[in-house]
C-alpha cells in the first residue's frame, strides 16, 4: 500500500537526522544495535525504533520479518514508502522534528540523576503522563533528569538517539497535579545543558498535533527541521496461521 506523502526535506541531500535512529545505531549507539543484514534495532525493553536503510528492498523486509517475528507489530518512524503486500499498517501518526537553536540551556539545581533504581517511578510518570514510550531500560540510553518534591518523582526528561554531534531530548513528562510551575522548561535546559557541555546539539520530536508542546519547544529556542511520520506495521503471518491479539504499539 501507499503511504502518505515524503516528509519535509525530501529531495535535499541526505542529512545525518533524516535517519536519526540509523546514525544512532551505527554510531554512539552502536553497541545496543541488534542487526539481521542491513536492518538495525534497539532491544525491546530498550526503545521501539529501528532503523530501514534509506530505500528498503524486498530483502531488508525479509530480514526485518524474521528479526521482529510473525504477527509482530513493529513500528517503522519516517518511513514513507511502499509497504510490501501482506503487511498491515496499523499506525500513522503526523510528527515533526524540531533542533536547537539558541536556547537558554542552563543547569537545574533541584534536577536529579536518574538510575536503574528509579525506573519503577520513572514508568510509573510516564503510565500517568503519556510522554511517549519509556521502557525498563530505556534509562540506559542516556542521561535523565527527575525533580523530587517529597522524595516522589514528580517531573522528568532525558536522551534517547544519538546521531553523531546531536543528542535527543525526550521523555520530558510532568506529574499533572505540578504543572503550570515551569518543571518541564527547567529540565530541558538541564539536559540540553549536558548535551552541550559534550559539543552536541539538541533535537526533538513530538506529534504534530500536539500544539502545546510545540508551542514551548519553540518558546524554547527550537525551530521545526522537518515533518515526519511515526509509522507501525504488522509482520505478515506465514500462509495458514492467524493473527494474534494486536499489542499497542507506543507513539514514537
Amino acid at each position: 500500500m501507499s503511504l502518505p506523502g515524503p516528509a519535509e526535506g525530501a529531495g535535499h541531500a541526505p542529512h545525518i537526522l533524516d535517519n536519526p535512529a540509523l546514525a544512532s545505531l551505527t554510531g554512539p549507539h552502536a553497541h545496543f544495535a541488534e542487526r539481521r543484514g542491513r536492518i538495525l534495532r534497539y532491544p525491546v525493553d530498550v526503545s521501539p525504533w529501528l532503523a530501514l536503510p534509506g530505500e528498503p528492498d524486498a530483502g531488508d523486509w525479509a530480514d526485518l520479518a524474521a528479526l521482529s517475528g510473525p504477527g509482530t507489530e513493529v513500528g517503522l518512524p519516517g518511513f514513507r514508502g511502499e509497504l510490501p503486500f501482506g503487511w498491515e499498517l496499523t499506525m500513522n501518526i503526523a510528527g515533526v522534528q524540531l533542533v536547537d537553536e539558541g536556547m537558554e540551556a542552563v543547569p537545574e539545581p533541584e534536577a536529579v540523576r536518574l538510575g536503574h533504581a528509579d525506573v519503577p517511578e520513572m514508568l510509573d510518570l510516564v503510565e500517568r503522563t503519556r510522554p511517549g514510550p519509556f521502557l525498563p531500560r530505556t534509562v540506559e540510553l542516556g542521561t535523565y533528569l527527575g525533580i523530587r518534591r517529597d522524595g516522589r518523582l514528580i517531573a522528568m526528561a532525558g536522551e534517547r538517539l544519538h546521531p553523531p554531534g546531536w543528542t535527543e531530548i525526550s521523555a520530558v513528562c510532568t506529574d499533572p497535579a505540578y504543572r503550570g510551575e515551569g518543571l518541564a522548561t527547567r529540565l530541558i535546559r538541564a539536559v540540553a545543558h549536558g548535551i552541550r557541555e559534550r559539543g552536541e546539539i539538541p533535537f526533538l520530536h513530538t506529534g504534530a498535533e500536539n500544539t502545546t508542546a510545540i508551542r514551548l519547544y519553540e518558546s524554547l529556542g527550537f525551530r521545526l527541521r522537518r515533518r515526519t511520520a511515526f509509522l507501525a506495521a504488522r509482520v505478515p503471518q506465514p500462509l495458514g496461521q492467524s493473527s494474534p491479539v494486536p499489542a499497542d504499539v507506543p507513539a514514537l
